[in-house]
C-alpha cells in the first residue's frame, strides 16, 4: 500500500481527504488515532461521516484518551465551570464518534476500541465498556498492528517542509519502526495545527513520511487545554512526603493532576527553602526516619511517559537539570493547559531541544539499549496515583469491582515493573486516604477489593496524606501494620479488626500512638507554617481562573464538603441569611438576582459557605 518516495498529497478539505484515503485503502478502514491531544480530529470526523452515511464502509477506530470537556454534575457546577470550559476548551472540535458512542448508537459497520478512557467519562457507556482493551501502554502498538491498521491520522506541527509529531511520538514512532521493518503497512496522515510546538528529535519527520497532509485555515483549532486543578492540603501533604523520597541526581516520572503539582512544588520548596521543607516534614511525620531534604546540586532527569507542565516548572526552578544526551526530559506524549503549549512553542529552540519526545517503548521499558537506560535512570522514583489500596498492598487504579473501567492501566504497570528491575529505584503509589466527606466519607485503604491494577507482589511505596508506607519485601503482617499507619483514624479500628480476624496480625496488636491522630485537622496544622509563608498556593503553576473564580474556589470547596451532610447544608443556609452578600461572586454564578426557590436556596448556601 505504502511506497516510499511517493509524493505527499495536500488537502484543505477533510471530506476530499477522507475519500482519497478510502480510494487508497479500500472500504475497510482500520484507523489508529494517538492517545490524547494528537488526534487528527477533522480527518477522523470526515471518515466517521463517510461510514455513517455508507454502511458498506467499515470503520474500525483504535485509540485511547478521547478528550471531551467535563460535563458538570449539578446546576451550580454548570454555572461555575461553563465559562471556564468555554474559555479553555471552546473551539475544540468534538470527535463525532465519541458522541454517538455515548448514546450507544454506533452502527454495525463502525467499531471504536480504546485502551484508556478519560477518567470516569465512560462509566455509563455500555458500548465503550464492552470495547475496552486492557493493555499496557507499551503493548498498544502491537494490538493495533494485530487489527491490521491501515491509516494512522495524527495532529502535527510544521516548520517549512518538516513535520513534528510534537505531542504524540509515543506509539507513532513504534509503528513507523514496524513499517520500516516490513511488519506493518499503513498510511501516515498528518493534520497541521499551528498551536502545536515543533518538538525537535525523533519525531521531526520529512514531508515524505506522510502520504497525505491536511492543512488550511478551515481546519485549524485551539488545542484541548484542561484547566489546572487546585491543590488541596491533603495533596500537599502527599507531595511533601513524596518529594522527600527523591534523591539528588535521581530520575523522575509523574503523571497529570494536582498530586503531581504538589510533588513538583514540594521539590521546589526543598530546593529553595530547605529549612521550611525539613520543618514541614517533621510536623507531618514526627520522629520519621531521615529522608532526602537536601537542595538539588546535581538535579533530576525525567524519563516519563507523560510530559506534564509542572516538569517544565521544575526545569525553570533549576531542579530538573541533569542531562542525558543533551536532554533533561525524555517523554512520550504531552497534554496540559494552554500556557504550557505556548511556553513550549515560544521558547528558544535550543531550550526546547532539552525536552525530547520519544517512542513509548523506549520510555516505559528497559528493553533496547538497556545498559544506557540503566545508567541514565539512576535513583528512579516513579510516582503514580491510585484510587484505592488493600491492606495487603494490591493497588486499584483503573476500574471498579463490578468490571466497569474508570480509566485504564496505561503505563502504570510498566513503571512499577521498571522500579523493581532497576537497582536503586522505587515505585511510589499516591492516594488520598479518604474519599467523600461527612457521613459519606469512606476509606481508600481497604481490606480487600474485587479488582486490581498492580498485584500485591509488586507492592513498594504507598503514600497518603498521613505518611509513607514502605512495603517492598515486607511480610503480610508488616505490610498491614505499615498501611494502617497511613490510614485515616476514623477507619483504622475496623480494618485492624478484620486483619486480626483473618489471622494476619496478632490479636493483641495496637496501632502505635503516633499514628492514631491521622486526621485532616492534624495535616492542616502541620502545613500551617509553610502555607502562611506562601509556599503552598492552591495553584502553584499558574491558573486559568480569573480573580472572581479564584475567590469562589474555597467557597465552593466548603460547599462541596458540606453536601454529604444535610445538617451542614442547613447550617450554611442559616449562615447565608446573615452572611456576606458576596455580590460579585453571586453575579459570576448568575445568582445575584435569584428567580426561583431553588436559585434562592443555592444563593443562600453559597453565601453561607463564604461567611467565616
Amino acid at each position: 500500500m505504502v511506497q516510499t518516495g511517493e509524493m505527499t498529497a495536500n488537502f484543505t478539505d477533510p471530506d476530499l481527504l477522507a475519500q482519497a484515503i478510502i480510494d487508497k485503502v479500500g472500504r475497510k478502514v482500520v484507523l489508529g488515532l494517538p492517545l490524547g491531544l494528537g488526534k487528527a480530529n477533522h480527518v477522523a470526523n470526515a471518515l466517521f461521516a463517510r461510514a455513517m452515511a455508507d454502511p458498506s464502509i467499515h470503520l474500525h477506530v483504535f485509540s485511547a484518551l478521547t478528550l471531551e470537556p467535563p460535563r458538570p454534575k449539578s446546576d451550580l457546577e454548570a454555572r461555575f465551570l461553563g465559562p471556564i470550559i468555554a474559555r479553555t476548551m471552546g473551539g475544540y472540535p468534538a470527535l463525532a464518534y465519541a458522541e454517538v458512542q455515548r448514546r450507544d448508537a454506533l452502527p454495525g459497520n463502525i467499531q471504536v476500541d480504546e485502551f484508556f478512557f478519560q477518567a470516569g467519562t465512560r462509566l455509563g457507556v455500555e458500548s465503550a465498556q464492552r470495547s475496552y482493551i486492557s493493555a499496557n501502554y507499551t503493548h498498544a502498538a502491537r494490538y493495533l498492528m494485530d487489527r491490521g491498521v491501515n491509516v494512522l491520522a495524527q495532529l502535527v506541527a510544521r516548520e517549512g517542509d518538516r513535520y513534528s509529531l510534537s505531542c504524540n511520538t509515543d506509539i507513532t514512532l513504534d509503528l513507523l519502526a514496524a513499517r520500516k521493518a516490513g511488519r506493518a503497512d499503513f498510511l501516515l496522515v498528518g493534520q497541521v495545527n499551528d498551536e502545536l510546538p515543533f518538538m525537535p528529535g525523533d519525531g521531526d519527520l520529512p514531508r515524505e513520511a506522510f502520504s497525505h497532509v491536511l492543512d488550511g485555515e478551515a481546519v485549524q483549532f485551539p488545542l484541548f487545554a484542561p484547566p489546572k486543578e487546585p491543590v488541596s492540603e491533603a495533596h500537599y501533604a502527599i507531595g511533601f512526603h513524596a518529594a522527600s523520597l527523591v534523591p539528588d541526581g535521581g530520575t523522575l516520572q509523574m503523571g497529570i493532576g494536582s498530586i503531581s503539582d504538589a510533588v513538583a512544588q514540594a521539590l521546589i520548596v526543598r530546593h529553595r527553602h530547605t529549612g521550611a521543607f525539613r520543618e514541614t516534614l517533621e510536623r507531618l511525620s514526627p520522629g520519621a526516619a531521615p529522608r532526602h531534604v537536601e537542595p538539588f546540586e546535581h538535579g533530576l532527569y525525567a524519563a516519563t511517559e507523560m510530559f506534564v507542565d509542572c516538569l517544565l516548572d521544575l526545569w525553570k526552578a533549576g531542579v530538573l537539570k541533569r542531562e542525558i544526551e543533551g536532554a533533561v526530559l525524555h517523554g512520550g506524549f504531552f497534554l496540559g493547559p494552554r500556557a504550557f503549549y505556548t511556553a513550549l512553542r515560544e521558547m528558544p529552540r535550543e531550550d526546547r531541544a532539552k525536552f525530547q519526545m520519544k517512542a513509548i517503548s523506549g520510555i516505559n521499558e528497559l528493553y533496547g539499549d538497556e545498559d544506557a537506560k540503566r545508567a541514565a535512570r539512576v535513583g528512579g522514583r516513579f510516582i503514580n496515583t491510585a484510587m484505592m489500596v488493600t491492606l495487603l498492598g494490591a493497588v486499584v487504579s483503573d476500574g471498579l469491582e463490578d468490571g466497569r473501567v474508570v480509566s485504564g492501566v496505561g503505563g502504570q504497570y510498566n513503571f512499577v515493573a521498571q522500579a523493581f528491575a532497576l537497582d536503586d529505584a522505587q515505585s511510589v503509589i499516591t492516594l488520598d486516604a479518604v474519599r467523600g466527606a461527612g457521613p459519606k466519607a469512606a476509606s481508600n485503604v481497604l481490606w480487600s477489593y474485587g479488582h486490581g491494577t498492580i498485584p500485591r507482589h509488586l507492592r513498594d511505596i504507598v503514600i497518603t496524606e498521613y505518611g509513607v508506607a514502605d512495603l517492598r519485601g515486607r511480610t503480610d503482617r508488616d505490610v498491614i501494620a505499615a498501611l494502617l499507619n497511613v490510614t485515616d483514624t476514623r477507619f483504622q479500628g475496623p480494618l485492624l479488626d478484620t486483619a486480626k480476624a483473618a489471622g494476619k496480625i496478632e490479636r493483641d496488636y495496637a496501632i502505635p500512638a503516633a499514628f492514631r491522630d491521622n486526621t485532616p485537622e492534624r495535616v492542616s496544622a502541620a502545613l500551617a507554617s509553610v502555607k502562611a509563608a506562601g509556599l503552598t498556593p492552591a495553584l502553584p503553576f499558574g491558573s486559568d481562573f480569573d480573580s472572581q473564580e479564584l475567590a469562589l474556589l474555597p467557597v465552593l470547596g466548603r460547599l462541596k464538603a458540606a453536601q454529604a451532610d444535610p445538617s451542614a447544608m442547613v447550617a450554611l443556609a442559616w449562615k447565608g441569611l446573615r452572611g456576606d452578600p458576596l455580590v460579585s461572586g453571586l453575579r459570576r454564578l448568575g445568582l445575584d438576582r435569584p428567580r426561583t426557590p431553588r436559585e434562592y436556596l443555592t444563593a443562600l448556601v453559597v453565601r453561607g459557605a463564604a461567611t467565616p
